[in-house]
């Protein structure tokens, strides 16, 4: 046990220090956890969660697709349209973030809706740093609102066998999405205070951007719908969501073929797919699976219920705000994927529902990437699109926004999820 304790915490080292290469350490020390025994040949494909990699594959190419379309800058147009000045605008595009976000990777969507930001604010001389930066943590806030949110739901859905509606109606009680968009609501409220001084009217009359293809809208929407359906049918494969995210890719890649009549019709798509985060997952999947086979989880799930005193609402506060803490620094899906059997074997130990446990380590390690310009892909994603066009982003920038808008999203989805799973 001594042993895989050392690998495991050695290579969370590792991955951050040398960020740029995290995939290929995951993926390094999953090995070593095979070739070393302490994860078992034939627990290999048992360990894999190939619903998680499946739908994340799916859902990536199909976005990849839907912003060849154009359809995103086209929303945003109309979205233009309606609001009277910068301040509404910044606010409006964050929330038009936030929608999307909530069934679109969150990086994708600040690939869709920065673009429409930064033209704004040329066209109305205005700094865009607070613009992209509210765009993010909207997008970080709203992953966590459903089964396809973000890859951290899809884990979380995967591990608990949630449906898509599970995630609007859980146990017969409203669920963690409308823990969500309670925060959404107050923290709206501190980005239209952040933009309090930019009150300079938008100018209207201007073109809408068209839409080249309505198809990937359609099938993007019919994966959601399909996801839907799905969630109602008893007993079904456990890669049932991935294979319909994937489904739905090859349907639009064949389109696209027969419109293109061009290789890189496919190639495309298929190339926007995010490979490294594929292979960090199944490294920390092997790495999780070797931990487990050696004892390490049900150590942890033990000493983490003894810190608790066996009291379940000091447990939940501690996962939450321990969440938000760490995420802020590292990337919430390695912390996610190790800690959802953690959870899981803490329950077991003190009998308890582990259901207000997972939905605060989902809403925590969600929200708590806002924090800092590092704590979450779409930051990171946001930050670089304006270095390229010239903005360094200060951390006093960030914090600016982060701070504020992480404390109104996650204070009210804490006290909301207590009152309903663990009272």
């Amino acid at each position: 046990m001594i042993i895989a304790i050392i690998l495991f915490a050695l290579t969370y080292i590792l991955m951050l220090t040398f960020s740029k290469y995290r995939p290929y350490i995951a993926l390094a020390s999953g090995v070593i956890f095979i070739a070393a025994g302490m994860l078992p040949v034939d627990q290999i494909i048992g360990t894999l969660d190939f619903n998680v990699l499946l739908m994340i594959a799916g859902t990536m190419g199909l976005v990849a697709l839907f912003i060849e379309s154009k359809m995103p800058q086209l929303l945003a147009d109309i979205i233009m349209e309606k609001v009277p000045n910068v301040q509404m605008a910044a606010v409006s595009l964050a929330l038009f973030a936030g929608v999307i976000s909530a069934f679109v990777d969150n990086v994708a969507t600040v690939l869709m809706v920065a673009p429409v930001a930064l033209e704004i604010c040329r066209k109305l001389k205005t700094n865009p740093v607070p613009f992209i930066i509210g765009i993010a943590v909207s997008s970080n806030l709203q992953g966590a609102a459903t089964l396809v949110g973000d890859t951290t739901a899809i884990m979380l859905g995967s591990a608990l066998n949630m449906s898509f509606m599970d995630f609007f109606w859980y146990k017969g009680k409203p669920s963690i999405f409308f823990a969500v968009e309670l925060g959404a609501v107050l923290s709206a409220l501190i980005l239209a205070f952040v933009f309090r001084k930019e009150k300079a009217s938008i100018q209207k009359g201007a073109a809408r951007t068209k839409v080249t293809d309505y198809v990937p809208t359609i099938l993007l929407v019919g994966a959601i719908v399909l996801l839907i359906f799905a969630s109602f049918i008893p007993n079904k494969p456990d890669v049932t969501n991935g294979l319909i995210c994937c489904a739905m890719l090859i349907v639009g890649l064949i389109y696209n073929f027969s419109e293109k009549k061009d290789i890189s019709a496919i190639t495309g798509p298929l190339k926007a797919i995010d490979f490294e985060t594929l292979g960090l997952l199944v490294g920390l999947f092997l790495m999780i699976g070797g931990i487990s086979n050696m004892g390490v989880i049900d150590a942890a799930a033990r000493i983490l219920a003894q810190a608790g005193g066996g009291n379940v609402f000091l447990l939940y506060t501690i996962i939450v705000w321990a969440s938000v803490a760490i995420s802020a620094f590292i990337d919430n899906i390695p912390y996610v994927a190790t800690m959802i059997p953690v959870i899981a074997g803490m329950a077991v130990q003190l009998g308890v529902d582990p259901t207000p446990l997972y939905f605060g380590l989902l809403s925590g390690a969600t929200l708590g990437g806002n924090i800092t310009p590092i704590g979450a892909s779409a930051n990171i994603t946001g930050i670089g699109i304006l270095r390229k066009e010239g903005y360094e982003v200060k951390n006093a920038d960030f914090f600016k926004v982060g701070i504020p808008f992480t404390l109104a999203a996650v204070i009210p989805a804490y006290i909301y999820l207590w009152v309903l799973y663990g009272v």
